[in-house]
């Protein structure tokens, strides 16, 4: 394997002989993902695998590459989110939303914001009011979609790619019923009085 600048690599695989240089980068994701996965339990197929979809993934996102730092660099990063996004959605695969919400009925809603453990009787009393109300809205002002989605994407931790596909519907779509359902809470919370930074900053857009 040869050293290359950075413009070698770009024109090396794009060339009609492109062969050599991806599989030099084929060896080189290898590398890198067998030590940034190390501690994954990941299985040498699993790598191989990995590789294969990031090599892919480096191919449509050449363009992209402005040189702002070493090609073989910003290559292993690609791979490796490529590498985490799947076992992400591994970790996923076998869980319906009915699993994932098991337990949890649709008004106890507890977002992460409010679940700090502060002995302040003040602030344990305020918490739980702001709580109580937030339960109340999500009851009266979201539509069940809505309700689910949340519940399933705030509370449950489930990435929104896996609640789309349960929920029968993509990314996109799912983003726009949060984002609508974000934008009721805000105006029934404004309405209710309930104003702090700290609490509108939950709806925010991630």
């Amino acid at each position: 394997m040869r050293e290359r600048t950075n413009l070698e690599w770009c024109v090396g695989l794009t060339s009609a002989q492109a062969d050599a240089a991806i599989a030099d980068l084929r060896l080189i994701l290898l590398r890198g993902l067998r030590y940034a996965l190390a501690n994954h339990g990941v299985t040498e197929p699993d790598l191989e695998d990995f590789v294969q979809d990031a090599l892919l993934k480096v191919l449509c996102e050449l363009a992209s590459f402005r040189g702002e730092a070493r090609f073989t660099t910003w290559a292993q990063k690609v791979a490796v989110r490529v590498a985490l996004t799947e076992l992400r959605r591994r970790r996923w695969r076998d869980i319906s939303l009915q699993d994932l919400l098991a337990g949890h009925e649709e008004s106890d809603f507890t977002p992460a914001l409010l679940t700090d453990q502060s002995p302040d009787p003040g602030r344990v009393a305020v918490r739980g009011m702001m709580m109580d109300t937030i339960q109340r809205i999500i009851a009266e002002d979201l539509t069940d979609r809505q309700r689910q989605a949340m519940l399933a994407v705030m509370q449950g931790g489930m990435p929104l790619q896996e609640v789309a596909v349960r929920m029968g519907s993509n990314r996109n779509a799912l983003y726009k019923l949060l984002h609508d359902a974000r934008k009721r809470l805000q105006k029934r919370m404004l309405y209710e009085g309930m104003s702090s930074d700290d609490l509108l900053s939950m709806f925010n857009e991630s």
